[in-house]
This record gives structure tokens, C-alpha cells and sequence, in this order.
């Protein structure tokens, strides 16, 4: 805890001002190219400079088309959604094949991973009107972001202003589902600031199920001669039903989550951020007898980093910085614990316009207790005849174990306080190949060789599962897309992730974690807008291991023109009866509608 006080003097390197780098000659002319991309690189860059595979998502563009975060995850088909409750009560994400631990949550770029259970690395303060973008890396990045990013990263990004507005919204629908949210924005010369709140509440799709899930923030812009500072304040408020969640009891969970983050540029080579954030969660496994059996858990973090970018040469960029992480719980199971952990990174980048990219990277984390993790990353891309660009990277990865692994004791629930941190090299080679300026194709193969993975398993179903590490964990996949956006009112995707995971790391086991991903996941995605009528509708296709495939239809029609925008969403149209997590049923078709109010003045 002593630690916390060098917080001033660390960064992630995600922390970085928001500003888009001159675009290469190649990608002013191929409009899919130009998305600026910060994961998986110290600097912002273009998806056409980018040597790995990543996606961008932008909620900003068609704000009512989809109500939920993971919804817009889904649009990844290298991202699977492990969903136990609605309204982002509680979901976990899995990148390509990997565990839902293994994946890293950033909110501006700053760590969201808790602490004490995975199962709450979803559960984001800010209200999804006040997201700006969804960055997505399919690839190791522990080199620059540290612990828990095996599979990849997810960055959410808050949404900068550029006109003073009033966002209004009210809906209805299944379920005895009802919704408010608002934001509101004001922009001066050198200030802005943006307010957000939602509520949702619901009588849930079968008993037990109900939930109210609450969020609010408030970001301040300030300019400076330093750069543009940035404070960031957000909550969080979700009692929801857990029927089914870890068993077959009608449980209750209760969380609640506070934020807060200031980034401060000095100069246009150096950035600092410092971070806090807590999360509580109240579960009782029989809501009717909550006596019985109660957890109650209070984790916190902090962190900071320094971060510092300068040329070395005319086409070679080093990037460096300090990073400080401290994280504690105090539980009536789990007992109290803390622990820190320091690093330092650095990353040296060859970019040669229109002709390829070479960058390696390396992190040293020093762990409580004077344990070390080298992190190192290599990545390359190359630029051919006819606008294809190959691309290749290998990289390092590790988590520490939660608290929960670590000290969580249950009936059915054996910790390990002896666990090791899990680690992966992960290899992947690709091709983006941009056949117009409107058209673009990617094609990726990955593996992932794990070592030490952590996940409970069992002899047979008699027996409790234990907290274990394994070796000879193996994963193989190919994942593709294609994106076409012929006019700027009309977008389709279409893209499919295919897994091979080698199960003999069990060597006869059983596992409710290891087993739990899509060995197939496929969607089409299309979106179109006439005179300002938004038709939206996606399509997805997923197969957990040893599934069946199941379909899940959604789609969305909303007016975007003026000042009323009235809405209907529908969610599981073919009402498919399926489960992302293995005896936690999913909700049935339902439909929402609803109205937006929007009051808006001149941009910046």
C-alpha cells in the first residue's frame, strides 16, 4: 500500500491524447483505411498503418441502434459475449477462444479489470451515450497494457463533444422493461463538459431474473498551455436476480462501482494519468433466506502512469513510460489482501509510408513479492502491388490470478492461494487487402500456447472444483471479414471467427471455464439510412464447444432527422432458446420503443 504514493509518477499507454497522425498517401485515397486505431500501438494510427487485427466500433454514429455495450461487442465475431444478466447487470467477454479472465478492459484507456472476479470486468460506470468509440485488439497485449491482456484488449472510449446538446430519451418494452437516460453537453472555447445518467428497470423474462441497472458520469475538458486536461467521474448501481447464475438457486447480487481518472498532457511528448476506482457486490445465494449464505466484497485499485514519446530518426519513433498499479480487497469470505505491482515498457516503431511498419516492444513488471514478468512483442506489416498488406505479429501475455481464485472457498468451490500467473505466447499472421476506396477484406491465422492456465476443474461431477493450473492449453483459429460501405447512408459486415481449442490440457478433467467458447461465430451486419430513417439488423450465428449452433436476430428501425426520434428495437426475433453460459437461460424475443429528444448548437 506504501506504493500508492508513487501513483504520480506512472501511465497505460492507452492514456494518450486522442489525435489522429497524418494519414499515409495510400490511405487518404481508401476511405475504409482512415479509422484511427490506438490498440495494440503507443500512438494513434490509421487501421492502414495498423500490423495487428483490430476493430473500431463507434456508437456516436447511430446512437439508438443498439441499447446495450455488448451488443456492440457482438458485432466482433472474435468476440464472444458470456451474458448471465441484461442491461449489463452482468456479461463476460472472451476473445478469440480465450478465458473471460484473459481479456483486458480499458476505459480511456485506463485498467477496469476487478480485482476480485472477472465476472465484473464488464460492468462499466459510464452510460453508453457517453461512449465515443469501442477499440478492439484480437492479439496479445501485455507488452504495453500488463497483466490479463492474453486474448486482447478492450478500450472504451468516452465521447468528446463538439456542439453544446440535450440527449432526452424514454422507452418501453417486453418484460416490464422500462428506460430513461439523458445527456447533455456544453462546449465554450476552451472548456466542455458532458453529463450522462441512465436507469433501466425490468421484471425480468422468468422469476427471479428482475434487475435495476444505474449509471451516471460527468467528464470535464479543460485546454491549457500544457495540453487538454481531463477528469473523468462515474457510477454505478445494479441490484439484479440471479437465478441460475452459479447454480440452481434463486440468488440475488447487488454491485456498485465508482470511477474516477485524470489524464494530463505536459507538452505534446508527454502524457500522465492517475486513476481510481471501487467495486462492491453484495450476493446472497437464496434471495428468500439471504441469512443463509451471504458474500460481501469491497475492491479497490489504483493506478498511474507516465508515459513519454520522441523521434529518434526521421522514420523511427521511441515510446517509454512508468506505469503503478495497486489493488486491495476486504471480504467476508475472501479475508483481506493487497498487493502492487510496477513496470516500466518501451517500444521502438520504423514506419516507412506506403511501404511497411517494424516495431518491437518489451515490459518489465515487478509483482508483490519481487516476482518479475518480461513481456516482450514483436510486429510487422508490408505493403504489396494492388493495396494488400500483410501483417504479422508474435507476442507475450499474462495474468495474475483474482482473488477469488486465490481465496474464494465454496461447496462446490476449492481456491489455490499457491496459484502461479498464467501466461501465452501468441502468433498470428494476416492480410487486409483493400480492394476499392469503399471495400475492404481481412483474412487472420492465430495460436495461442498457453502455459499454467488457470481454471477449475474436477474428477467427476461428484467431487468440488478445485483452483488449478494447466499446462498444454492450445489454441488455433482463423478469423475473417468483409466490410463494404458503398455511400456513407449504407454499411455492411460480414465476418466469421473459426477456433480449434486442444482440449488434452484437461487430460481428463472436467471444466465449466476451459470449455466455455465459440468454436464458431459468424454474423452479418447491415445498416442503412434513408432521409435521415435508420434501418439497422445483424444476424449472428454461434456454436459454444460440443453445441449446438444457435441463430439471434436483432435489429432496429428509428427516425435521426430533427428534433423527435421516436425508435423500436427487437431483440431474438427467431426467439431461439440458447445459453452463452452453460445452464443460464437467455431472454426470448422482445421489443422496446420508444423516444429521443435531441436540442442541439452549433459546433465548436
Amino acid at each position: 500500500m506504501k506504493k500508492s504514493i508513487l501513483l504520480v509518477l506512472c501511465l497505460s499507454s492507452t492514456a494518450l491524447p486522442q489525435q489522429s497522425p497524418p494519414s499515409p498517401p495510400i490511405a487518404k485515397v481508401l476511405t475504409v483505411q482512415t479509422t484511427v486505431v490506438v490498440l495494440g500501438s503507443p500512438e494513434a494510427i490509421t487501421a492502414a498503418e495498423s500490423a495487428h487485427s483490430t476493430v473500431t466500433l463507434d456508437p456516436q454514429e447511430h446512437p439508438l441502434a443498439l441499447p446495450y455495450l455488448q451488443d456492440y461487442l457482438r458485432s466482433d465475431a472474435s468476440t464472444f459475449i458470456q451474458q448471465r444478466g441484461s442491461a449489463g447487470t452482468q456479461a463476460d467477454i472472451a476473445i478469440r477462444g480465450t478465458s473471460f479472465e484473459q481479456t483486458l478492459v480499458l476505459l480511456n484507456g485506463l485498467r477496469i479489470n476487478d480485482a476480485q472476479t472477472s465476472h465484473f470486468n464488464l460492468d462499466i460506470p459510464v452510460p453508453l451515450e457517453a461512449v465515443g468509440s469501442i477499440d478492439i485488439l484480437h492479439d496479445s497485449g501485455s507488452t504495453l497494457y500488463g497483466s490479463d491482456a492474453i486474448g486482447g484488449v478492450v478500450n472504451f472510449e468516452t465521447f468528446k463533444p463538439q456542439a453544446s446538446t440535450l440527449r432526452l430519451r424514454s422507452g418501453y418494452g417486453s418484460f416490464g422493461t422500462n428506460q430513461q437516460s439523458f445527456l447533455a453537453s456544453l462546449v465554450h472555447r476552451r472548456a466542455s463538459e458532458v453529463l450522462s445518467g441512465t436507469r433501466e428497470r425490468s421484471n425480468g423474462f422468468i422469476s427471479d431474473r428482475d434487475y435495476l441497472s444505474e449509471s451516471a458520469s460527468s467528464e470535464t475538458r479543460l485546454t491549457t498551455p500544457l495540453g487538454d486536461t481531463d477528469l473523468l467521474l462515474a457510477g454505478s448501481n445494479r441490484p439484479f436476480g440471479a437465478d441460475q447464475f452459479y447454480g440452481p438457486y434463486n440468488s440475488f447480487e447487488h454491485t456498485k462501482g465508482w470511477f474516477a481518472s485524470l489524464r494530463q498532457p505536459f507538452g505534446p511528448s508527454t502524457y500522465a494519468a492517475v486513476a481510481y476506482r471501487r467495486h462492491s457486490d453484495i450476493f446472497v445465494l437464496f434471495r428468500n433466506n439471504p441469512a443463509y449464505y451471504k458474500n460481501q466484497h469491497i475492491d479497490e485499485s489504483w493506478q498511474a502512469a507516465l508515459r513519454r514519446h520522441q523521434s529518434l530518426f526521421r522514420a523511427l519513433t521511441a515510446s517509454y513510460g512508468l506505469e503503478e498499479n495497486t489493488d486491495a480487497i476486504q471480504s467476508n469470505t475472501l479475508g483481506r489482501h493487497a498487493r502492487n505491482r510496477t513496470a516500466a515498457y518501451l517500444n521502438l516503431d520504423l514506419r516507412a509510408a506506403q511501404h511497411g511498419t517494424l516495431s518491437f516492444g518489451m515490459r518489465e513488471e515487478i509483482l508483490s513479492g519481487g516476482r518479475r514478468v518480461f513481456s516482450p512483442q514483436f510486429a510487422g506489416s508490408l505493403w504489396l502491388p494492388h493495396n494488400l498488406k500483410l501483417r504479422a505479429s508474435v507476442g507475450y501475455g499474462f495474468r495474475l490470478p483474482t482473488y477469488t481464485d486465490l481465496y474464494y472457498a465454496a461447496p462446490n468451490y476449492i481456491p489455490n492461494p499457491n496459484l502461479k500467473p498464467e501466461s501465452a505466447w501468441t502468433y498470428d499472421a494476416g492480410t487486409d487487402w483493400y480492394l476499392t476506396p469503399h471495400t475492404a477484406a481481412s483474412l487472420t491465422v492465430f495460436h495461442s500456447r498457453q502455459s499454467n492456465a488457470i481454471a477449475y476443474v474436477r474428477t467427476d461431477p461428484s467431487m468440488p472444483y478445485r483452483a488449478s493450473n494447466l499446462i498444454g492449453l492450445h489454441f488455433t483459429g482463423v478469423e475473417s471479414s468483409l466490410e463494404w460501405r458503398p455511400t456513407s447512408h449504407q454499411h455492411l459486415r460480414a465476418d466469421w471467427t473459426l477456433l480449434f481449442g486442444a482440449q488434452q490440457a484437461l487430460h481428463g478433467l472436467q471444466s465449466d471455464t476451459v470449455s466455455n467458447y465459440a468454436t464458431n461465430n459468424a454474423g452479418l451486419q447491415w445498416t442503412q439510412t434513408w432521409h435521415r430513417l435508420l434501418l439497422s439488423t445483424r444476424l449472428g450465428v454461434t456454436q459454444r464447444y460440443q453445441r449446438d449452433p444457435y441463430p439471434v436476430w436483432t435489429g432496429t428501425l428509428a427516425r435521426e432527422a430533427g428534433r423527435l426520434h421516436p425508435y423500436l428495437q427487437l431483440s431474438n426475433l427467431t426467439n431461439t432458446g440458447y445459453q452463452e453460459i452453460s445452464g443460464v437461460p437467455m431472454p426470448g424475443r422482445s421489443i422496446t420503443g420508444g423516444v429521443e429528444l435531441l436540442f442541439s448548437r452549433g459546433k465548436r
